[in-house]
């Protein structure tokens, strides 16, 4: 018996075209949900900056009095200002999303049950309460 002969199409250099749908740059600006991911992903340029700036001015403190006063000179410049004011409101955005996504992040049990997500979202709103309470009476108290 003679075998059919199969035919393969002949070899192209075009792949053929895949349906895909178009995606505007601006697609996380259709939900508020995708902006909020963006704009948290956007906060860690800050926190680093923060960071940054933070580690600047404990080497200025660790290098004495005129480079201390260099390190606040330089920050009481307008755009310094104005990228620490801005660097605030992300690290607080960033804070309050991660203690909303804290929850779903990590699971405690305790006594054989596992504990609500808003029991963990509150302690940790609790726990930055309590720190910021603290810095502020031990930048603001009278000594």
């Amino acid at each position: 018996m003679i075998e059919p002969r199969i035919e393969h199409p002949a070899y192209t250099l075009h792949h053929p075209r895949w349906l895909r749908q178009h995606v505007s740059t601006y697609w996380w600006l259709s939900k508020p949900s995708y902006l909020a991911f963006i704009l948290r992903e956007i906060s860690s340029v800050f926190v680093a900056w923060t960071i940054v700036y933070l580690l600047l001015a404990a080497g200025a403190v660790s290098q004495g009095a005129v480079a201390y006063a260099d390190f606040l000179d330089w920050s009481s410049a307008p755009a310094v200002l104005t990228l620490n004011v801005i660097s605030v409101g992300f690290l607080v955005f960033h804070a309050v999303t991660w203690f909303n996504l804290a929850p779903q992040a990590m699971v405690i049990h305790a006594g054989g049950r596992r504990v609500p997500g808003a029991v963990i979202a509150a302690s940790n709103y609790a726990a930055w309460a309590i720190a910021t309470a603290l810095i502020a009476w031990l930048l603001l108290r009278r000594g």
